[in-house]
Parts: C-alpha cells; structure tokens; sequence
C-alpha cells in the first residue's frame, strides 16, 4: 500500500535577508539611521542622541518589521498611491460603451493593470480556427489560454492523485526543457448555475402531451435541486517571454504572426500532458472566446445571456465587450465589478506541506449564487537558473550555520530543515529536475446586496488548518485579475505580495 505523497518545502522565499533577516536594502538602511544616533553619543550630545533614536528607531521600525507579509513602510507607500489614485480618478472606471464614446469592436476595453494587455489574432491552428494571443506588453510575454473539460479529483483516491501529480511534474518538467514557453497558469472557477441552459434544453426536447402531475414534479424539483446547482469552469495558459520568441519568431516570418507559430508548435506537446491530468477536452480559445472568458469573470451573471445567444445561432461576443460596464474605486479590502464584490487573497503553503488536491475545499461554495475562485500560477526556470538558484541556497544555508556554529549559537530546527531543503533541492536539479515558482490565488464573489465579508470569513474558515490566506488590501482590484481572469497574469518577476 503506498503512502500519500506530500510536498514540503513549498513556502520558501525568494529573498531571504542574509544580515538577521533583513535584505541588504534593510541592512543598509538600519546603518544609515543608526550612524546619526551614534554619532551624537560620541560627541556627549545624549540628548540630541536620544531624540534621534525616537526618530530613527521609528523609521527604522517602518523599514524590518513585517506587516502581512509587507513592510511597514511598503503599507505606507501603498496607502499613499491609493489614496492618490482616489483623489486624482485613477481607480474609477466606466467603459468607453456606456459612456456613449465610440469603441473599436476587436479593441478590449479593460480597467487598471489589464490596460497593458493586447489580445490580437493569431493565423489559423490547424483545423481549428484562428487562436487569441495574449501580450502582456508590460512585462513582454506572449501566451494562449484554452478552455478545458475535466471531471475533477474530489472522488479520486490517495493512489491516483499521486499519479496525477507525478504527470504534473512531468508536464512542467517538459516546459523547463523547452525554449519558446516557461510559464503555466490554471484557472478554476466555480460558475452559479442559473438553470439557463436545462431551461433551454427543457424548452426543446418537453413533451407537450406529459401529463400534468409530471411536469408539476418535474417543476418542483427544478425548484429545489436547481437554485443549488454549481458548475465549474477550467483554463490553462501558456505563456513565454519576448527574448524566448524573437529567434523563432524571425525564422517563422515574424511580427505577430511569426510568435503565434511559433507557440502553435508548443501547443501541440501541451495538449497530451495535460490530457494525462484527466482532461478531456482543450480548446483553444479565439478572439470570441478570450472575450466571453474575461466578461464572465467579470460579470458572472452574463454566462446566461451569452448561452442564449449561442443558442440561437449569433456571433461570439465582441472584444470592445469584453470587460465590466462600470467599477466603482475598490475599497482596501475588496473590489467592486458590475454589481458584484470580489474579496481575493494570495495562499501561503504550509511548512509541514500539502498534498496534490489540496485547494479543493477553497472552492466548495457554501451559499447558492457566489463564486469561488482559485488561481495557479507555475514558472519553470532553465538549467542555468535553476543551478544558480539552488547554489545560493545552499551557500546562504551553510555559511549562516558556521557562522552561528563559530559564535556559539545553536541553530534552530528552522535552520536544519532550511539547509536539509537547500541540499535536497540543490540534488534533485543535478539529477536533472527542474525548479519552480508558483503562486496561488483564491477569491470569492457575491453580488452587492451580500455581506461579503461574512463569505470571506467562510472562504478563510475553508483554508485554516491547510494554508494561509493572506488578504491582498489596498490591491484588491489587481487581486482581482491574478485570481479570476485566464491570462496568465501572477507571478512577478521577483517575489512581492504573491507567493
């Protein structure tokens, strides 16, 4: 009988201060505020030096000790922007549409940070149509999302989630090794199914000449099952940066085109992999679909419009439509999108680890009509980082232990399990593994008229005792787009807000 694979080491830090715990900018900045104090004292002016030390014990205070997960000072900073942004408009948003300007219909109209996102249309893939691109011009990456159909891991055993998460492994061991792509997202979201679609299907296929009593069964469980119905809904992004696509995309004709082909040829050798996860179906989502994709997310409500203009035969949705007719500025702690309210948080992975499928309770909807949502986000690094990475580690590990070793410190079970992880990771890439980051995201929406910090406390009530949620205020609205929307947006270049 096999034991249940549990992942540990999940929750290690990018930037991890060398001095104390401190960063080399902290480090710094502790010296600098405290060359003044010391200063004063040698010259007997002790009462300017103590004066001093009020003042730059305080900043000094700002600048190491952490507040949820940010410094005092980066709060201060960010409350400052924030409050700018409230005064100077910044966070107000109403679309071009509604406010009688005139749009260009394959021209997204999106609020904040998605701003710096194009959406063009690559050539035709296959027999399949022709494929939206997703350009992050900000950062200079290039991706596709596609649509996938599984039937979920919440009834599978112990033995085949250890399986799926071994082809996980191989999945994103496979995008390590390739020169276009080095990031995967995946987007869950759980859709409140308002019956539009069985009403649809029951308008066609009823029998007019049923007898009476069943159809009034039939009704009344329509009633009852119905309102607590949940759907999900599954995306997967790929994405590589620009420095990645430039040669291939020369050779392939360049421009806009010429990177699309050269991601179609990474697409195909993504579709089996994820395929082995349980997925049955992939489809690669075109200007239409990205649409319908970013306006639901926005606007979960919309899904039925859309379903019944589907169903009688009209055009997909068009990318002037594809964000929310109005949002309000957010409020710190959450966000507001076409009358209904997002609370988003970041999940910190436990020290003791976690298990493949672990997130599943975070999307369990507690109340009929709100959503849930969970976001990862995977980045493959190359060899070369991957062995620069694992060397700094490990050098930062053992010289900390000498060092405490030298001064007649005990190290701390935090110190042995660090080195342990440090040499364990450092032989799994010279065995030819790849490294990961990650990030994961999580959020709950519920119309306005809701109390939404009464389905945040049940949204975090799910997460205690297997992560940490950590609540992105002041950055809600940004929040908003790493957790909901399929576009491969999440992981920061170096390790911020999310981990």
């Amino acid at each position: 009988m096999t034991s249940t694979r549990i992942f540990r080491g999940l929750n290690r830090r990018e930037q991890v201060g060398w001095v104390c715990g401190l960063t080399p900018v902290q480090a710094l900045s502790c010296v600098a505020l405290a060359t003044p104090v010391v200063w004063a004292a040698s010259n007997g002016r002790f009462g300017d030096a103590a004066v001093l030390l009020l003042v730059c014990g305080l900043f000094a205070v700002l600048v190491v000790v952490p507040v949820r997960g940010r410094p005092a000072c980066r709060w201060l900073w960010h409350f400052v922007l924030y409050q700018v942004g409230l005064v100077r408009g910044w966070s107000t948003w109403q679309s071009k549409a509604s406010a009688g300007v005139p749009v260009d219909p394959d021209e997204p109209d999106l609020p904040g940070v998605l701003q710096r996102f194009e959406f063009p249309d690559g050539p035709l893939y296959r027999d399949r149509g022709r494929v939206c691109l997703i350009h992050d011009t900000s950062e200079g990456r290039w991706g596709a999302t596609a649509r996938l159909t599984h039937t979920g891991v919440g009834m599978l055993s112990d033995e085949q989630c250890d399986q799926l998460a071994s082809r996980l492994g191989t999945l994103l061991l496979s995008l390590g090794h390739r020169d276009v792509v080095d990031r995967l997202s995946l987007v869950v979201r759980t859709v409140p199914d308002d019956g539009t679609d069985y009403q649809l299907w029951r308008g066609e296929h009823t029998a007019r000449d049923a007898p009476r009593l069943s159809r009034a069964v039939t009704d009344e469980l329509d009633d009852v099952v119905g309102v607590a119905s949940v759907r999900h809904e599954a995306f997967v992004t790929v994405s590589g940066p620009e420095d990645k696509l430039r040669r291939p995309a020369a050779a392939a004709g360049g421009g806009v085109a010429g990177r699309a082909l050269a991601l179609y040829r990474v697409l195909d050798g993504v579709e089996d992999p994820l395929k082995a996860l349980g997925v049955q179906t992939v489809h690669w989502l075109n200007g239409a679909g990205m649409a319908e994709a970013l306006r639901t997310g926005f606007n979960p409500a919309a899904r039925a419009s859309l379903t019944a203009t589907h169903r009688h035969g009209a055009g997909g949705l068009e990318k002037a439509a594809a964000g929310p007719t109005e949002a309000p500025p957010p409020t710190p702690r959450a966000y507001t999108h076409d009358g209904f309210t997002t609370v988003s948080y970041t999940a910190l992975m436990p020290e003791s680890g976690t298990v493949f499928g672990s997130l599943g309770p975070l999307l369990a909807v507690r109340t009929p009509g709100e959503r849930r949502t969970v976001a990862i986000h995977y980045e493959v690094l190359d060899a070369r980082r991957a062995h620069r990475q694992v060397r700094s580690n490990r050098f930062r590990s053992t010289v900390l232990r000498s060092w405490k070793a030298g001064e007649g410190f005990t190290t701390t079970a935090a110190d042995d399990r660090e080195a342990a992880g440090a040499r364990t990771q450092e032989r799994a890439v010279a065995a030819g593994h790849s490294l990961v980051r990650f990030s994961v995201a999580a959020s709950v929406t519920v119309p306005n008229g809701w109390n939404v910090e009464d389905h945040a406390a049940r949204l975090e009530n799910d997460a205690s005792g297997r992560f940490r949620l950590l609540r992105m205020d002041l950055a809600q609205d940004s929040t908003f787009a790493v957790a909901c929307l399929p576009i491969g947006l999440g992981l920061p270049r170096n390790r911020r807000g999310l981990s």
